[in-house]
């Protein structure tokens, strides 16, 4: 087994981090992003073009391997790295230019020049190196015939290999970005179940707790008016709004767990989302409905529509009857439902920070709450593949839109 250098073994946790190595033996790496492979693609081209040459290639060398992640004139392939004719000179600083490889020291005897893998002869060659100093390759120009491009068109060579970099660059910084949040969703995943978990192990003493209250509270020995009594009071106010916070916090675990998507209707679970909440649908309420289908987890469906109309019943406008209406919309990419209502309303500059985990406006004369409402419909919309927005009502108060992607 090669055992591998210091340098070829930091070289290759570089090329990991860059993703520049490949998934499985026999394959080319590609650019995470396409429209950048595009854009590389495009260089390589215009590599040739710009030297006259027919041929261009962007060669990352790993410790055994050179794998041509772009190429223009040739199909992309692999070969060993002894027998690369980049792995000779990508090291060295600089670039490196040879009229006919035939005649120099370094490339007489490599295959791709005696003829077993092909007849190069004009060669040049430039390191990519990155802003950190590692050296992922080179951007070469060939061909079979003997040439000497000008110090002009060397110059803009290494100005494109420049660019190639960039694009490097860019996919590593993407890769990096895509592992941080790989890494938060997973913590919040886990925060949400041990919050979750110790919700609902508090739940059970504190619906035992309630209920021995609730006995004291009707006990004839307890006279009127007593200061036990007071004492009773307090503690099952405190115990209902511990109880409520610990539900909060239990729709929000479970916000983006196991969907069961199946086609529903949005005037049937509102019904029953407002009726979860002691009102009905209807001008007495208030709480307007039109009907339409989506495809949606009925049960996280019936949650976010009453987490919703649970705000816009404890944020109305003191200065008119409170309006709620629910409509939905279709468009190319799903169903959109709105729930708009003519309450307080979210500042734009509070609206990013309304849908965060346990944040609250406090506002003045807001009634109390647990800043988890919101964050848990995102989450909610998020678990569907959709996504949540807030904007303002026509006239005042809050438009809540959530897009629910249309069935597979």
């Amino acid at each position: 087994m090669q055992m591998l250098t210091d340098r070829d073994a930091g070289r290759e946790l570089g090329l990991k981090e860059y993703g520049l190595l490949p998934a499985a033996p026999g394959e080319i790496p590609e650019l995470a992003d396409e429209r950048a492979q595009g854009t590389l693609d495009s260089l390589v081209r215009v590599a040739a073009s710009l030297c006259g040459v027919p041929y261009s290639v962007v060669n990352i060398i790993t410790a055994d391997q050179q794998l041509q992640i772009a190429a223009s004139g040739i199909d992309p392939g692999i070969c060993s790295r002894e027998d690369s004719m980049c792995a000779t000179v990508f090291l060295n600083p600089g670039t490196t230019v040879v009229r006919d490889a035939s005649h120099d020291p370094r490339f007489s005897a490599n295959p791709f020049v005696t003829g077993e893998i092909a007849d190069v002869r004009f060669y040049a060659s430039v390191p990519l190196v990155t802003a950190g100093g590692l050296v992922l390759g080179s951007l070469c120009v060939f061909s079979g015939q003997a040439e000497l491009p000008t110090p002009e068109q060397i110059g803009l060579l290494e100005v494109l290999a420049r660019q190639v970099v960039e694009l490097l660059e860019l996919q590593h910084r993407t890769l990096q970005l895509d592992a941080a949040l790989a890494e938060l969703q997973r913590g919040n995943a886990m925060l949400a179940e041990f919050a979750g978990r110790v919700s609902h192990d508090l739940r059970s003493p504190l619906t035992t707790i309630l209920g021995y209250v609730e006995l004291a509270e009707d006990d004839p020995q307890i006279p009127p008016g007593n200061r036990f009594g007071e004492y009773l009071t307090l503690i099952r106010n405190g115990g209902e709004r511990m109880l409520a916070t610990l539900e909060d916090v239990l729709d929000y675990s479970r916000a983006d767990g196991a969907l069961n998507p199946e086609r529903v209707s949005l005037l049937a679970v509102t019904a029953e989302a407002a009726q979860d909440l002691g009102v009905d649908l209807g001008l007495g309420s208030g709480i307007l409905c039109e009907d339409a289908e989506l495809f949606a987890d009925r049960g996280q469906l019936r949650t976010l529509v009453q987490n919703l109309l649970a705000n816009s019943l404890n944020y109305p406008d003191p200065r008119r009857q409170l309006e709620v209406t629910v409509t939905a919309g279709t468009c190319p990419r799903g169903v959109t439902i709105h729930v708009a209502d003519n309450g307080k309303g979210i500042q734009p500059a509070d609206r990013r920070r309304a849908v965060e985990p346990l944040v609250r406006l406090n506002r003045p004369g807001d009634g109390p709450g647990t800043g988890l409402g919101l964050a848990t419909c995102r989450r909610i919309a998020q678990a569907h593949g959709g996504e949540l927005s807030i904007s303002e009502s026509p006239g005042g108060g809050t438009t809540v839109s959530v897009l629910f992607p249309a069935e597979p």
